[in-house]
């Protein structure tokens, strides 16, 4: 879907329905075939899976490019924000969901959503390209039926998350570190829930029952980078996202993200970036 505008609103899966092969009111699968663009970036409120066949171009996904090739998945949280560009002879299979439906099937990924968030490229074998493909055409089949089974579709649905986990397991190497000391599992949580309030980490740390010092120590042990970096980039994101993907001004994506006044978010962002969030937003 393209956009004409200079700022795009959160895409829900209603937008879509024009569109879908097939679908319920939770799930619509969709099929690419050919060229594709989106022109400016934009997220959704609802999961997305794409399973490329034979494939190429570019998906930017959170500001980072990864290329698109054959035998790929693609996994899309809501509210990343993303663009790609999508060659001719690209064939891929998507399937949409809605944040109810999702929350059914997610304890399947067998991982934090922080580590497909951060790696949402995941090659796949032939192999698993195959019990894939097997299983988004089922699901395709049984949405087209006249009497379609919720029951089929989310236990194809926790099928298709299983296997997803099982290709990505070789790429989570952050996440068997995370799995070592639980705390680094809270550490995180609490960083999605209250980056935007809370900034300084002696609150996650009390919120742990450990000292900061002691919290800085097990994020440079095991992450190699410290406490404080962690929250500094799950803002850093989220205030790309707001600039990139929301009609909010500077002034109010600084009240957003909890910073006390325009001019300190605008001395944080080029800090982290060497970029003014007004060069951000309109390159």
């Amino acid at each position: 879907m393209n956009s004409e505008n200079n700022s795009v609103p959160v895409l829900g899966i209603q937008e879509f329905r024009n569109g879908q092969a097939a679908g319920q009111k939770e799930l619509l699968y969709n099929e690419l075939h050919g060229e594709r663009h989106i022109l400016k970036p934009h997220k959704h409120d609802f999961f997305i899976i794409i399973l490329f066949d034979q494939a190429s171009g570019v998906h930017t996904i959170d500001f980072q490019e990864y290329p698109i090739a054959d035998r790929q998945i693609h996994v899309l949280f809501p509210n990343q924000v993303h663009t790609w560009h999508i060659e001719p002879d690209t064939t891929g299979y998507q399937l949409m969901i809605d944040k109810l439906f999702f929350e059914r099937f997610s304890p399947y990924l067998r991982f934090s959503p922080s580590n497909y968030i951060k790696h949402p490229v995941i090659p796949l074998s032939q192999e698993n390209f195959d019990l894939l493909q097997y299983e988004f055409d089922a699901i395709k089949r049984e949405l087209e039926a006249a009497s379609s089974l919720q029951d089929i579709i989310s236990a194809r649905a926790t099928v298709i998350a299983a296997i997803v986990s099982k290709a990505a397991e070789s790429l989570f190497t952050e996440a068997k570190i995370y799995q070592t000391d639980t705390r680094l599992v809270q550490f995180s949580t609490l960083i999605d829930l209250y980056f935007k309030e809370e900034k300084q980490v002696s609150y996650y740390a009390s919120r742990l029952n450990i000292s900061a010092n002691y919290l800085n120590v097990l994020c440079k042990k095991s992450l190699h980078v410290s406490a404080t970096q962690l929250i500094q980039q799950r803002i850093l994101l989220e205030a790309k996202r707001l600039l990139q993907a929301s009609d909010l001004s500077i002034k109010e994506i600084a009240f957003e993200l909890g910073f006390v006044d325009h001019a300190y978010f605008s001395n944080f962002f080029k800090s982290q970036t060497n970029l003014t969030p007004t060069f951000f937003r309109q390159h």
